[in-house]
C-alpha cells in the first residue's frame, strides 16, 4: 500500500490590518508612552544645555529613542503561541 498524505488546507494569510492589530496590543501603548515620557525627561533633566551636543540637544531624538526601547521592552513580553 502506498503512503499517501491528505493534504492541509492552507492557512490564510494575514492582511496588513490583522498584522498590525496584533502589534498593537495594550501594552504596546504603555510602553510607547512610558518610553515617549522616559525620553522627554532625559532630555530635561539630563540633554545637554549649550547645544553643542547633537544628540542630547535634540528632544525629537530622544523621544523618538524613547518610544522605539519602550516598543522592544513591551514587545519582550510575549506570551508564547501554543502549537
Amino acid at each position: 500500500m502506498e503512503n499517501i498524505e491528505t493534504p492541509q488546507p492552507e492557512k490564510p494569510k494575514k492582511t496588513f490590518s490583522e498584522h498590525l492589530k496584533d502589534g498593537f496590543t495594550l501594552k504596546h501603548i504603555i510602553g510607547l508612552v512610558l518610553g515617549g515620557t522616559a525620553g522627554f525627561c532625559y532630555y530635561f533633566f539630563v540633554g545637554c544645555s549649550s547645544g553643542s551636543c547633537s544628540l542630547k540637544a535634540n528632544p525629537y531624538y530622544n523621544i523618538a529613542l524613547g518610544l522605539l526601547i519602550g516598543w522592544l521592552v513591551a514587545d519582550m513580553f510575549r506570551k508564547k503561541k501554543e502549537k
